[in-house]
């Protein structure tokens, strides 16, 4: 599948770049915030959703790219939304945090990997990055491909430190959840979340859904194949991306919803998915009760990725904020994407929040996100009820 060409269409009238879409008057700020970013880039399209306490208090698109109703790739916000089915589980008492992976999956504890707890995997301190040689894009979802990591010697002393394992962390999740509940993780998120609660976001985005499926716009990566940041093989060179940008553009990918970054729905999808296990929606009761919350939303690492080099926050699978990507309080917990769409909850103000942009942005989340996300919590802190 050819890569959508990374030159903008036409500009068309200033009209057609300002948002549409429901509006909570308190929340009438943030929509002129968004407005703004549509007038000073006429290539701009993007959406945004924002629920308080359950309710929805925002609801837009923007631009000529991505509508109200259209569905795109959001990369590792995927990562966050697994993290629920992880929460489920912890809930149900079917995964303790504090047992051994190897106690699940007794595989696992080759190479002294025996000791590390579930908590310390699922908070990128494994060890296991990426694999020599790497993984053909249909394995990710796949036993053999946890078969592979189970069998392979980590990088670091396992829950000695962190680093953000890009892809495999989907590969962990994913066989914690067939090992403990006989079920895919896709198919537990769709039986427990996703058509209960109405949720437009998916891990395996099904035939007749294709329709509203708006390629990512990207710019070419200048890197050529993807390596992961420890120069491990993440996806293999003969696959048919040479880039991570290209994966949710991929049919293959998009129908198996790899829960590390083939997740693909819409901004009002994400910030109901958060509302929904936080605080509730349409009058139903949160799916998760607050000692899940304080479990899952705890943080667990802080300081520099061991990959990256950068500064990063963890909690159990779900991103903290900190002071390079405050965006939210101490209280919030979420996961960003590539293409700098976000999804959080953020307990201390009632909110679930989700934008995506159709093109990908520079600066990450740290840019038009994290000022919208800001912008979000003075209006609800202005209108507290």
């Amino acid at each position: 599948m050819p890569v959508p060409s990374a030159q903008p269409p036409a500009p068309s009238p200033l009209s057609a770049h300002l948002s549409a879409g429901f509006t909570a008057p308190e929340f009438v700020g943030v929509r002129e915030l968004f407005d703004s970013f549509l007038v000073e880039d006429p290539h701009y399209s993007a959406q945004l959703a924002v629920y308080r306490d359950g309710d929805k208090v925002l609801d837009l698109s923007g631009g000529p790219l991505l509508t109200r109703g259209d569905l795109t790739g959001t990369y590792s916000c995927s990562k966050g939304v697994a993290a629920f089915v992880i929460a489920l589980l912890v809930q149900d008492g079917s995964l303790d945090l504090d047992r051994t992976v190897s106690s699940y999956w007794p595989g696992f504890g080759a190479h002294g990997k025996d000791r590390l707890t579930v908590r310390e995997a699922l908070s990128h301190q494994a060890g296991l990055p990426g694999l020599a040689g790497g993984f053909a894009l249909a394995e990710f979802t796949t036993p053999e491909a946890a078969d592979r990591l189970a069998a392979a010697a980590p990088l670091w002393r396992p829950g000695a430190a962190f680093g953000y394992h890009t892809l495999t962390i989907g590969i962990l999740m994913e066989e914690l959840c067939r090992r403990t509940t006989g079920t895919t993780l896709q198919q537990h998120y769709d039986e427990r979340i996703r058509r209960p609660y109405g949720v437009d976001f998916f891990l395996g985005l099904p035939e007749d859904e294709e329709p509203r499926y708006r390629a990512v716009l990207h710019d070419a990566d200048p890197a050529g194949p993807w390596l992961d940041p420890m120069s491990m093989d993440g996806i293999r060179s003969n696959a048919p991306v040479s880039t991570i940008m290209e994966l949710p553009n991929h049919r293959a990918v998009r129908a198996a919803g790899m829960s590390s970054a083939g997740g693909v729905g819409s901004a009002e999808g994400l910030a109901r998915l958060y509302a929904a296990g936080t605080t509730g929606v349409d009058g139903a009761a949160a799916f998760l009760n607050p000692a899940t919350i304080g479990l899952m939303a705890a943080e667990q690492v802080s300081g520099l990725d061991r990959c990256s080099g950068a500064a990063k926050a963890f909690a159990v699978v779900f991103m903290k904020p900190h002071p390079g990507q405050a965006f939210g309080s101490h209280l919030a917990f979420g996961h960003d994407g590539a293409n700098a769409a976000l999804g959080f909850a953020d307990p201390g103000y009632g909110l679930g929040f989700g934008y995506v942009p159709r093109r990908s942005e520079e600066g990450g989340t740290g840019g038009r996100a994290q000022r919208l996300s800001a912008a979000v919590r003075r209006a609800a802190q202005s209108g507290v009820r």
